[in-house]
């Protein structure tokens, strides 16, 4: 059963950086797109950015691009989701998810297994 993990979440003061990490284990995982998504409080959770299976391809929601930037390693066995210039707005829990194929999917039904989720809070 594939599992998905996030870390590298906190807090930092607006115009910071973070940067998130994801590692998945089990099942065929490798050869899936992979993405984040954002959940902030009373709010739905939307897409971030996303990544297809070799990389190659990477899409982003509107008020994150130009300053977030998701990567995958050569392995493919980690994702990341660099955050540069941080607002208040992106105050959120941010989850790691798999995508069921291995193109990019903007929609959260698209994705079958989900992490936890690793808090970000932007104060200004």
């Amino acid at each position: 059963q594939v599992q998905v993990t996030e870390s590298g979440g906190g807090s930092v003061q607006a115009g910071g950086s973070l940067t998130l990490s994801c590692t998945v284990s089990g099942g065929t995982w490798k050869t899936y797109a992979m993405g984040w998504f954002r959940q902030a409080p009373g709010k739905e959770r939307e897409f971030v950015a996303a990544i297809d299976l070799n990389g190659d391809n990477t899409a982003y929601a509107d008020d994150v691009k130009g300053r977030f930037t998701i990567s995958r390693d050569s392995t493919k066995i980690m994702v990341y989701l660099q955050m540069n210039s941080l607002k208040p707005e992106d105050t959120a829990v941010y989850y790691c998810a798999k995508d069921r194929g291995s193109a990019i999917t903007r929609r959260a039904r698209g994705y079958d297994a989900w992490g936890q989720g690793t808090q970000v809070t932007v104060f200004s």
